[in-house]
């Protein structure tokens, strides 16, 4: 049986001569099977075959069609094809139709379809791959959303990689998007927070008999202490300076400082792993705006809510939880579901429809009463918002064994020691070395951290993101777009007059482009917009990663098989074109994930 591998079909979103050829091909497959079997209604399936000799695109109709039919599987094929060739237009587009194994369809297309796309890629440049699909909707993507009582960990580097890669996403297909950050700054892990900071402040230190026993023990502690006492300023949320006072006593002052003091180093983190949000959305301003009372009081007002034992409870089961959830407890206190409902009705109510959360697995008990207290509220929110994107855990591994705790954080590993890992920053380099490891560091981490499902486990190998192999995933992607500037490098020293004139390879004849790696070159860049559609569609920005490691392994197998720089000048010039194309496609689905694309390694 012919092994195939399922490729996303859509439709009218985008300009590409691909998704466009697709699509009436599709339309046409459809139009025989209704007329083979009235009412069909299985759906279309398109694949890419793994195998080159077997073209571009393969159908399996033939055999959902055979059964009903009574028919064997070839002998339907053969009469779809016969009706794909009545319609001249699709047909000129086909070079040939083959049958295959027990009845697929191959399709091998015309040479002008796929070298269309070179063209396609020079008009659109950084917007190759982009679609209307969104219609410029507002979208709101939160992530990240730590507690600011500690420096980031590698879970909050999955959900930032992430989440910044699907807002990436999104934006490309229409979507106008923010990406937004919510800070869970009320709540026991704050006062948590005070006391470890004014226990460190009044000399104590983890293991000593009055230490607090739910304090936190990281080195971060101590060194905000020192800031306190040394009476330092930070700027909160607003900017404004938050003064410390040096008095340990003084406890409110002590948690002011604090949680500016952690927020501004969470924020120098987030722009060492290059990103940026639009919103940072204040837990604590839901009790001092009063969104929490008057969610609590539609609540009641929706008829959903019920008193037992002294507590307040929402009858979530009538939206689908397990069970009812108590909303105010009875000594007068929210329950953390409350504030998660207060906050998730200022998405709607600001005009978000549409609104994705990227968490950690943890929360998967939160999804059901979220959404149930939505619809409880009884203002047509849809019983799937919003959606959840939920990651597993990271372990991260260095020098074959794994590695639990950062002295810094006390119990984990911190965003910023994997960025500076995986660069290989060391004590002693200078500020350029520095930077350009920091930026190392960030590209690998990265990549590495959505170049799988969000719901696997993922295993982080320091030793590999440093490796300059072709086992090293982000190395072997950017290496590939080096390659591709060095031959241009190489074209401008041997062929300096013809290389300044870009109107030359514009004019390039791409009818040349006939090689079999040449082909699949162009195939695989022709993919890259239906790769973005599913990437958004899926809420998957590991699709765009596989694609760029395919696309460099094709440039890699092309490379190696075919010379560019020919004495042969118009084929030389033809794939100078591809590979310009080659070099923008991948400098695109680079900067969608948050990596840059270097000219030289």
């Amino acid at each position: 049986m012919m092994q195939t591998h399922k490729m996303p079909i859509l439709h009218n979103h985008n300009i590409s001569i691909m998704i466009e050829f697709t699509a009436r091909l599709t339309a046409a497959l459809q139009q025989v099977a209704l007329a083979l079997q009235p009412g069909f209604n299985s759906g279309i399936e398109l694949s890419r075959p793994r195998s080159e000799e077997h073209g571009e695109l393969a159908s399996n109709l033939a055999m959902q069609l055979a059964k009903p039919l009574g028919r064997k599987p070839r002998d339907v094929a053969q009469i779809i094809i016969d009706h794909i060739q009545t319609d001249l237009s699709l047909a000129a587009d086909i070079a040939r139709a083959e049958i295959a194994g027990p009845g697929f369809i191959n399709f091998h297309l015309q040479p002008k379809v796929l070298q269309q796309v070179v063209v396609e890629i020079e008009q659109a440049s950084t917007a190759f791959g982009n679609s209307r699909a969104g219609a410029g909707q507002p979208m709101l993507v939160e992530f990240v959303s730590a507690n600011p009582t500690g420096p980031l960990h590698v879970g909050h580097g999955r959900q930032g990689a992430l989440g910044d890669a699907i807002a990436a996403v999104l934006t490309t297909q229409g979507w106008a998007v923010q990406r937004e950050f919510y800070y869970n700054d009320a709540g026991v892990q704050i006062q948590t927070l005070a006391l470890s900071v004014q226990a460190r402040a009044r000399g104590l230190k983890p293991g000593d008999a009055q230490w607090p026993e739910s304090a936190y023990n990281g080195d971060y502690i101590a060194e905000i202490a020192q800031a306190f006492l040394a009476r330092k300023s930070v700027p909160d949320d607003q900017g404004r300076q938050v003064a410390a006072s040096g008095d340990a006593g003084d406890l409110d002052n002590i948690r002011r400082f604090a949680v500016a003091y952690l927020r501004r180093e969470q924020d120098l983190d987030l722009k060492t792993f290059g990103i940026r949000f639009d919103c940072y959305y204040l837990e604590s301003s839901l009790y001092t705006e009063g969104r929490v009372d008057d969610t609590v009081r539609r609540l009641q007002a929706s008829g959903h809510t019920y008193e037992q034992d002294g507590a307040l409870w929402l009858r979530t089961t009538d939206f689908g939880d397990d069970k009812d959830r108590v909303m105010r407890k009875s000594d007068g206190t929210y329950t953390y579901f409350v504030p998660d409902v207060a906050y998730h009705l200022t998405k709607w109510e600001r005009g978000f429809h549409r609104a994705v959360n990227i968490q950690g697995s943890d929360h998967h008990g939160t999804i059901a009463r979220v959404r149930a207290g939505l619809q409880a509220v009884g203002l047509g929110i849809p019983k799937g918002y919003p959606d959840y994107v939920l990651h597993k855990m990271v372990t991260v591994m260095r020098g074959g064994q794994e590695v639990k705790i950062s002295k810094r954080a006390g119990s984990y590993v911190t965003v910023r020691d994997l960025i500076e890992w995986s660069g290989g920053v060391s004590d002693g380099m200078s500020e350029a070395e520095r930077a350009a490891a920091l930026q190392r560091g960030r590209d690998a981490v990265r990549f590495f951290l959505v170049s799988r499902k969000a719901d696997t486990e993922f295993v982080f190998d320091v030793d590999l993101a440093l490796a300059q192999t072709d086992e090293n995933p982000v190395y072997y992607v950017q290496y590939a777009h080096a390659r591709v500037n060095s031959v241009f490098e190489q074209w401008a020293a041997r062929a300096p007059q013809d290389a300044a004139q870009p109107a030359l390879l514009k004019d390039a004849d791409l009818s040349l482009l006939s090689a079999p790696r040449e082909r699949a070159l162009l195939l695989n860049l022709a993919q890259y917009p239906q790769v973005l559609a599913a990437a958004a569609k899926e809420l998957a920005p590991h699709h765009v990663a596989f694609y760029l490691r395919d696309l460099a392994a094709d440039f890699h197998a092309f490379y190696n098989a075919e010379r560019v720089l020919v004495d042969d000048l118009p084929l030389r010039h033809a794939r100078l074109r591809l590979l310009q194309a080659v070099r923008q496609v991948m400098h695109n689905a680079l900067a969608v994930l948050g990596v840059s694309a270097p000219l030289r390694m």
